[in-house]
């Protein structure tokens, strides 16, 4: 088995009002320095070696990411 994880988040032309919510209330809380914030995605799947990158690829576009607005990564990790 390996670890995949698959990481989404909004294209940056695209408005992320979760992350603009958490951006604004940083200074609030007495976090400063810190400049724009997205928020995104992360999914962690288990899959045995007959999983072929193009498959995982496939998977991430098709179910996990909504294309039109986010974009992905998908890397194999160390379990």
């Amino acid at each position: 088995m390996a670890r995949v994880v698959v990481e989404v988040m909004p294209k940056p032309e695209i408005l992320d009002p979760q992350g603009q919510a958490v951006a604004k209330a940083l200074p609030r809380l007495g976090f400063t320095g810190i400049g724009e914030v997205r928020q995104g995605k992360r999914f962690e799947l288990d899959v045995d070696d007959s999983v072929d990158d193009e498959a995982l690829h496939r998977i991430a576009g098709e179910f996990l990411a909504n294309t039109v607005i986010e974009e992905f990564t998908v890397r194999r990790v160390e379990s």
